[in-house]
């Protein structure tokens, strides 16, 4: 399977399970000048859930949440404010990471909320 077609299958799990857990999936892969949003949610609670999901495949070196560094998070809360002001939203936001492992064809996703201020 191809890397691209791995990662979108990554975002379409993370995605199911935040909706099986009560979240509403406002936007996937939404685009801007600065980078891309991969998932944004409203949890149950109504806080918006900027998430963004990475993907190691087996014998990857590191955590999946090590490659979101200091720039991707700069990036991330750029493209964060202007779909925010775009919307005009008014409500809590957090950023969280989906880390998404494959092992023997299967996806196994662990989900930290607030990863990054």
């Amino acid at each position: 399977m191809r890397t691209k077609d791995l990662g979108d299958r990554g975002e379409a799990e993370t995605a199911a399970c935040l909706e099986r857990q009560g979240y509403e999936i406002l936007a996937r892969q939404w685009r801007c000048r600065g980078g891309e949003l991969d998932l944004i949610a409203r949890d149950p609670k109504g806080t918006i859930c900027f998430v963004e999901v990475k993907l190691r495949g087996p014998g990857a070196i590191g955590l999946p949440r090590e490659f979101v560094d200091a720039r991707k998070q700069a990036r991330l809360r750029q493209a964060a404010a202007l779909w925010l002001a775009e919307r005009e939203e008014d409500a809590p936001a957090r950023f969280d990471v989906a880390e998404v492992r494959e092992e023997r064809g299967r996806l196994l996703i662990s989900y930290l909320e607030d990863a990054f201020q």
